[in-house]
């Protein structure tokens, strides 16, 4: 059991509460409401992993670079995909120098030979180690892991994940184990393209993640791009989330209103019409089909 004063060890100064914390993040230009600031201060005051469910765009991702950036911490990245396994999650060995070293060792070995045990040690030596994301975590004080769509891995790899989260510790047969000082704030996010496991979710806090609604999505606009006139953060914000509420392939997140923002302010406009909107479609759709059913019905979705 963990005595108070080690649970305490990674609450960043002067976040002192889930308010306070939400305040710190909000200076990074990541606004969290209280439920999601509230998970992410209890994940740094229990030790204990997030896990981030909701629809693209809605930052999840977004939320572990700031957790990086007010703890201070460096961020490392496991982004999942179909077919991955520990090894390229943990560690490997760095073979094309073992085998120069090998060659290196014969060409100047001595009359007797090389002394195999010896070279089997040198051969599996720290310098030949190559650290992938999750042993690089548990080496970096502070750090945060940002396990990214874990959705995508399968049933094996969530196995491996649960092991470490676990015991923040890895054990490599020729170098020994490896522990954790500090354990890293671990983040994982979900799209739920299929069921993340009721073993790993227990190991986590868990939150959905909600797209904004639209006065927060205005301010986080705001926020983040306070060159964008008010009024055109306002039309954008409003055009976006009525897009979501249209059956499209990929609806908008966030990250997409502010690249639609952003290419309207490049081009000097000050409000969003019918003419501009469909011309920069391709900021904010990312899909034919999307942007031709938009297209046909731009003067209804802008009129609201």
């Amino acid at each position: 059991m963990r005595h108070a004063a080690e649970v305490t060890d990674t609450t960043p100064a002067g976040a002192d509460s889930p308010a306070a914390l939400a305040a710190a993040l909000r200076d990074t230009g990541y606004l969290a409401d209280d439920g999601l600031a509230t998970v992410a201060w209890l994940a740094l005051r229990l030790h204990r992993p997030i896990l981030l469910e909701g629809e693209p765009g809605t930052g999840k991702t977004a939320l572990a670079e700031a957790l990086a950036t007010v703890l201070r911490a460096t961020l490392i990245r496991l982004q999942c995909y179909e077919g991955i396994d520990a090894s390229q999650a943990l560690y490997d060995w760095d073979f094309p120098r073992q085998v120069l070293h090998l060659r290196a060792l014969e060409a100047t070995s001595g009359p007797d030979g090389m002394d195999l045990g010896a070279v089997e040690q040198d051969l599996f030596a720290e310098r030949f180690l190559l650290a992938r994301p999750v042993l690089q975590a548990l080496r970096t004080t502070p750090s945060v892991l940002l396990v990214d769509e874990v959705d995508r891995a399968d049933d094996e790899f969530e196995a491996f994940l649960l092991e470490v989260l676990s015991t923040n510790a890895v054990t490599i047969p020729e170098v020994g184990t490896i522990r954790a000082q500090v354990p890293p704030l671990v983040v994982l996010t979900s799209n739920r393209t299929r069921e993340v496991h009721d073993a790993l979710k227990r190991r986590c806090l868990y939150h959905w993640v909600e797209h904004p609604g639209l006065a927060r999505e205005v301010e986080i606009l705001r926020t983040r791009m306070p060159e964008v006139p008010e009024r055109l953060a306002e039309q954008v914000a409003s055009a976006v989330h009525r897009l979501r509420d249209q059956d499209l392939l990929k609806p908008p997140g966030v990250a997409e209103t502010l690249d639609w923002a952003a290419a309207l302010h490049a081009l000097g406009r000050t409000e969003l019409d019918p003419a501009v909107a469909a011309t920069t479609l391709g900021a904010v759709l990312k899909y034919r089909e999307d942007a031709d059913r938009v297209r046909a019905g731009l003067d209804r979705l802008l009129a609201g």
